[in-house]
């Protein structure tokens, strides 16, 4: 009799997930790509909305299809060997949508993947999708200023009037913005798994103004192609990217929290990320924060991940007219290999602007930290702030780099270094700037250059350096530039295989104070 009972619930069960599954070829859609299946797609979603969510299947095979809407408790699943192929005729994703491109908020085509205002949705599954960008990307690389605008810009600038424009709104004139790929707008609850991209007209994976996302174990395939950054979550609120493998045009994980006057207005953080676990090859940059963080960035870990070829590793950017903070940011456990710029950018002039003064136009960048890194990279690390506001309170931990060249470090408050390991074909490890408060312990490198110190230091003050122990053959540890140059202190040192501790320029008006160890041979 019990037998029965659980024979009886579980084909109930099984019942309940059949009536919640709605399989795409039911509704009229063709797995053999020869018959546009937006419609049937719209059709199985509204039956599915209707009943109060559920599964739209698209068992194995190719089909064509334009823009897919979300609605809420709606999961797309795309099982192995699916393929979803967009079309790659504008007009299929008409009518033009509410959207936010590059940080400012518009209407422009939409997105392939959309979702506004709705929760507990999901794409899923082993198959593929593809965008079939290049009709895209080669209609934007094409066009010239000046020449006639087509149906498309037109509508776009019909319904645009009046939007708030970013300081440079280039861009924007011209009036032809390419859909993101998958991009739910004020959604709760969104989750995109398993799946693999390819070909993004656009940004890839572009969640704006959204609670709890989770990007898990997605590969995204997009190299050779422009601007089709891989995963983009902008102004945001607990995001968990995991497990996923990215090589694309542009950056292959980016976060944002929108554009100069209208991120200001909006004034939505992108707050409590984790980025682990994820591999990124082409791009132009590993993780990449800004340069739209015009309404925050704060809270964002990042951890287990390896960059192998891309052009930068970690990189925060920024620029005057931006306003906002970044801060709050952990990077630990990277592995870096062939990275063909640098390992690790903090830049407040990405855009080269004159000095101002500090206002809600001006970025900071503040409470910023790197520990266990390894790489083999161009440069080490670029830090490059603000004259009128520098970037505060950056750590480095135990990293080691073999690099082209080494740390280059400019207006920067509060910077210490704690057991790294810079080796350089040229040039010093460490060159800093218009630095106040520098903290260097137990610095190493085995490659020291003649003529040039491991350490050189131009107009910084308030500089500790301790428990250094040079290489063999190192000329000289540590060269003191500028006028500005004082309360340099070092301590606890062991110089005995370098030729010269310290060598102080003629314009360095304060001697180096010794208050402990071994400062010559």
């Amino acid at each position: 009799m019990k037998f029965k009972i659980f024979l009886i619930c579980l084909c109930c069960s099984l019942n309940t997930f059949a009536q919640k599954s709605y399989n795409v070829l039911k509704y009229g859609a063709k797995n053999d790509s020869s018959k546009l299946a937006t419609a049937a797609i719209k059709n199985a979603i509204e039956a599915a909305s209707k009943a109060g969510g559920g599964t739209i299947y698209f068992p194995a095979g190719k089909y064509l299809t334009g823009p897919i809407h979300l609605k809420s408790n709606i999961t797309i699943f795309i099982d192995a060997g699916a393929e979803l192929h967009f079309s790659d005729h504008f007009d299929d994703y008409l009518p033009m949508v509410k959207s936010r491109y590059e940080g400012v908020d518009v209407t422009s085509f939409s997105p392939f993947f959309y979702a506004y205002k709705v929760e507990n949705i999901a794409i899923r599954g082993r198959g593929l999708i593809n965008g079939h960008g290049k009709k895209w990307w080669d209609f934007v690389e094409g066009y010239q200023e000046g020449q006639a605008r087509s149906k498309w810009q037109l509508m776009f600038d019909e319904q645009n009037q009046g939007i708030l424009l970013p300081d440079d709104p280039k861009q924007m004139k011209r009036g032809f913005l390419r859909p993101p790929f998958i991009q739910p707008m004020y959604c709760k609850n969104v989750l995109i798994e398993g799946i693999t991209i390819v070909n993004s007209p656009f940004w890839t994976i572009n969640p704006e103004f959204c609670e709890n996302v989770t990007v898990h174990a997605v590969t995204i395939n997009n190299p050779h192609s422009p601007n089709t950054d891989g995963i983009n979550p902008e102004s945001c609120n607990n995001v968990h990217i995991s497990d996923c493998h990215i090589s694309v045009g542009d950056d292959c994980i980016t976060i944002k929290s929108g554009k100069d006057g209208p991120g200001r207005k909006m004034a939505v953080p992108a707050e409590n990320y984790t980025i682990t676990n994820c591999t990124m090859l082409s791009g132009h940059g590993g993780v990449v924060i800004g340069s739209e963080m015009s309404g925050d960035v704060r809270k964002i870990a990042i951890s287990n991940c390896v960059f192998d070829g891309t052009d930068r590793g970690i990189r925060i950017k920024s620029a005057r007219g931006r306003g906002g903070i970044v801060e709050e940011i952990r990077v630990n456990n990277i592995i870096m290999k062939d990275i063909r710029q640098q390992a690790i950018v903090l830049d407040l002039q990405y855009a080269k602007t004159a000095v101002e003064s500090v206002s809600d136009r001006t970025p900071r960048f503040r409470n910023i930290h790197f520990s266990n890194i390894t790489g083999q990279v161009n440069q080490a690390a670029y830090l490059n702030g603000l004259e009128e506001l520098p970037i505060e309170n950056i750590t480095f931990n135990d990293i080691n780099m073999e690099a082209k060249t080494g740390f280059d470090i400019s207006n920067v408050k509060r910077i210490a270094f704690y057991h790294v390991e810079v080796n350089t074909e040229s040039g010093p490890s460490i060159k800093a700037m218009n630095v106040t408060g520098l903290t260097v312990d137990a610095w190493k490198s085995f490659t020291p250059h003649q003529n040039v110190g491991v350490i050189e230091l131009t107009d910084v003050s308030d500089a500790f350096i301790y428990n250094a122990f040079p290489a063999i053959n190192t000329d000289v540890y540590l060269k003191l530039n500028g006028s500005k140059t004082s309360n340099v202190t070092l301590g606890n040192n062991n110089f005995r295989h370098a030729k010269m501790p310290f060598l102080s320029g003629k314009e360095v008006l304060e001697a180096v104070r010794i208050i402990s160890g071994d400062p010559v041979k």
